[in-house]
């Protein structure tokens, strides 16, 4: 398949290999390793905690989906992978 890069490390992986955050074009919600049918903004981080804290730190999430990211996705994410 495609390969996205990561918005912590920078690294270009394949897309099937890394979380994916939608923000969903009429919602305006996010969804976390939402199905390719989902239709929005899209950002990709690795399975990997320092890319997760990376992004966050760095307000990539932020920038990339041009939506405020609740503090509350940061530890759901970090749960879950």
């Amino acid at each position: 398949m495609a390969d996205r890069k990561c918005a912590g490390c920078g690294k270009i992986l394949n897309r099937d290999n890394m979380i994916k955050i939608t923000k969903q074009k009429n919602a305006q919600s996010l969804v976390v390793n939402g199905n390719s049918k989902i239709f929005g903004r899209s950002v990709y981080l690795c399975y990997n905690n320092s890319c997760i804290e990376a992004a966050f730190k760095k307000n990539k999430l932020q920038k990339a989906l041009r939506a405020p990211i609740p503090q509350e996705l940061k530890g759901k994410i970090l749960n879950e992978f």
